[in-house]
């Protein structure tokens, strides 16, 4: 997380503890909600490693930085653009026409975030990571960049992500995708300089909204047959 060391491990205690509480009522209310109970735990998990990453900057200790970093970029780049689309795939009801192209989201993340993660566990040199402004800004080298644009790369990356919740059959699961498009955009308009851990922040702080929906079951309003 940005701004300092202390703030991260709160906020991963903060987030994996919510979403701990999550998990236990998707328990209780219906097994579907799970996968997306489980984001804002991996948010924290998240947080934690950028934790890691202002220890190892603060102790000037470069591996700790380096696993620290692999570990954030693991959820950044691999986790998200896979575990959203699947989460929200996982809660549409059974016979529903968009868990077929929720599914074909999925596997695309999947693919698309293997081919942006494993080149930096082969090119560990690929990972530059510095302080700017009080944020932490991860200056790395990715595998399409020879091949196209940055910004094309980062266009598919939120495509993968924002589209599966607003294709979701649950209103609540779609504002939840506007929630993320609002991330983006004070991301873009306002924090661009540490735009990757700015964005996971307040992401992870968008994951918020997933333990209000299935706290207070939101999505029994659109599927009482299956959430009552």
């Amino acid at each position: 997380m940005c701004f300092s060391e202390p703030v991260s491990f709160i906020a991963a205690t903060v987030l994996v503890s919510g979403g701990g509480y999550a998990a236990w009522k998707a328990y209780k209310i219906n097994l579907r909600y799970l996968p997306v109970a489980m984001m804002p735990i991996f948010a924290g998990i998240q947080q934690f490693m950028e934790g890691h990453v202002w220890m190892g900057l603060n102790n000037g200790d470069p591996n700790m930085v380096w696993w620290g970093a692999m570990g954030f970029i693991l959820f950044s780049w691999l986790m998200w653009p896979t575990w959203i689309p699947f989460s929200i795939y996982f809660l549409e009801p059974e016979g529903s026409r968009r868990k077929k192209p929720l599914l074909i989201f999925a596997c695309a993340g999947l693919l698309f975030g293997l081919m942006l993660y494993i080149p930096h566990i082969i090119n560990p040199d690929w990972v530059r990571v510095a302080i700017n402004n009080h944020s932490i800004s991860y200056e790395d080298t990715m595998f399409f960049d020879y091949f196209v644009p940055r910004t094309v790369t980062y266009g598919v990356y939120l495509f993968l992500i924002v589209i599966p919740p607003l294709l979701s059959s649950y209103k609540h699961m779609r504002l939840f995708g506007l929630t993320l498009l609002v991330v983006i955009s004070v991301v873009w308009v306002f924090l661009s300089y540490a735009y990757i851990s700015f964005f996971c922040l307040l992401a992870g702080v968008g994951t918020v909204h997933l333990i209000y929906i299935i706290a207070r079951n939101k999505c029994c309003q659109d599927c009482k047959m299956l959430f009552s």
